[in-house]
Formats: C-alpha cells, sequence, structure tokens
C-alpha cells in the first residue's frame, strides 16, 4: 500500500514534567506498528541558548516559538505522521508568561493560524509529582502558572473536535494509543494499517480526564465514552488579555 495522500500531524502538549515526551514517543511507536511511516518532533527548548524555565525572556521563548515551526515545517514532508513533542499552543503560555500576558512580539495571528495545522492535539494534564532530570524547573508554582494559561488559551487556539485531554498518570507502559491513531487516521481521510500489516488487539487505552480541579470542565475538548465514541462538549472562551 502506498504513502498517505495527506501528511497527517499529532502534538502532545502541556507544561513541563507530565511525561508527554514518553506519550509522544509510545503514539510513534504505534504509527509504525501500523506500517505507517513516522517523523519525531522533539522538544526544542533543550536546545535554546537564550535560557528557559522561571529565567527564560521574552527573546528567548520567540526562539522556542520560531524553531518549533521551523522543524515541523522541516519533517511534515518526510513521512505520513509527524508526532511532535509540545506545539506552539504551550509554547505560546510560556511566552506569554514571560511577556507578562501580552504580545511583546505580535506573534498570536501566527500561532493561531499555526494550531489549526495539527490534526489532533493531545493535552496532557498534571497529575503526577515533578521530577528532576536536570534540565527542567521543578517548582510546582511555576507548573501550575503555564497550567492556568493553558486553561485560558488552548480551547481558542484548537477546535473542540480536535482536543483530547489525558491525565498523565493514565501515561504508562499499558496504554494503548491505537484508538487515538485510529482517530487520527480517519480524521485525515487514510487508512491505518498498511497493507500485510494485521491489526493489533486492544487494550485498556489512556482514560480521558473528565473531572479534577486543575482543569476547568470546558477545557476537556473531547471525551470518549466506553465505546470509543467521541463527544465534544461546549468550546471555551477566546484568549484573554491582562
Amino acid at each position: 500500500m502506498s504513502a498517505w495522500t495527506r501528511h497527517a500531524k499529532i502534538a502532545f502538549v502541556g507544561s513541563h514534567g507530565i511525561r508527554k515526551t514518553t506519550a509522544a514517543h509510545a503514539f510513534a511507536n504505534t504509527i509504525q506498528r501500523a506500517g505507517r511511516s513516522v517523523e519525531y518532533a522533539r522538544e526544542v527548548i533543550r536546545d535554546n541558548p537564550l535560557g528557559m524555565n522561571e529565567l527564560a525572556t521574552p527573546e528567548a521563548q520567540l526562539w522556542v516559538l520560531v524553531s518549533q515551526i521551523r522543524q515541523e515545517l522541516e519533517l511534515a514532508p518526510k513521512a505520513d505522521v509527524l508526532v511532535t513533542d509540545r506545539g506552539v499552543m504551550d509554547n505560546f503560555a510560556y511566552y506569554r508568561r514571560v511577556c507578562g500576558m501580552g504580545d511583546r512580539y505580535s506573534v498570536e495571528p501566527l500561532v493561531r493560524a499555526w494550531s489549526l495545522t495539527y490534526d489532533l492535539v493531545v493535552r496532557l494534564v498534571p497529575d503526577t509529582a515533578l521530577r528532576a532530570d536536570g534540565t527542567r524547573s521543578t517548582s510546582d508554582a511555576f507548573r501550575d502558572e503555564i497550567e492556568r494559561i493553558l486553561n485560558e488559551t488552548l480551547p481558542a487556539l484548537v477546535p473542540p473536535d480536535r482536543l483530547v485531554a489525558i491525565s498523565s498518570s493514565e501515561v504508562g507502559d499499558a496504554s494503548d494509543w491505537w484508538p487515538l491513531a485510529e482517530r487520527l487516521a480517519a480524521g485525515a481521510g487514510q487508512i491505518l494499517l498498511a497493507e500485510g500489516v494485521a491489526p493489533r488487539r486492544a487494550r485498556a487505552r489512556p482514560r480521558t480526564v473528565t473531572r479534577g480541579p486543575a482543569v476547568p470542565r470546558d477545557q476537556l475538548a473531547l471525551e470518549l465514552d466506553e465505546a470509543g465514541t467521541p463527544m465534544a462538549p461546549p468550546a471555551g472562551d477566546g484568549i484573554g488579555r491582562a
């Protein structure tokens, strides 16, 4: 079977220390098991020469946003599916924080337009403790601040039918990403399984978050019922300004 006639892109987003990288790698492996080509876009903040975490500057976060887009432009045409560790949406939250909730370099129109290039956006919601990795901040207050900004901005950037929220505790060795891969393929109008690849028996998949104080109800833009049927709740408000 030939390559997909249209490339698809999925982003795993959220604050730091919430198993985004683990989830993105596992999803990429699922696409490979389906016999489809996949590219992986790593988190660009780790290459930032201008600083990161609480001491990042507006210029540092601008570098991250531009680098994120550049990386996606380079990788997307190379495979059926591009899996990204972060997207412009969560990087924009870090940018807004260092800009005092403003937009010093007027990047919001670009972020809004680029947010629509993702076929699916998976938000990992933190319900696990931060662990030191030698790079990212271990401040709960810093992570909570980014989560509050995401609660405000993400519903305005991503259409509800493209947004899935999953708790970070649901990401692990037993997680099954096959239903999400099927949803991505269906949204792109493509066939997931390549010729000669047998269907995989699904295990228990990650449960979507349905409640919790960290995320407003209208932030949970997609829930799956027991049969795997998508159900979209009301869309959130637009991006506010301080």
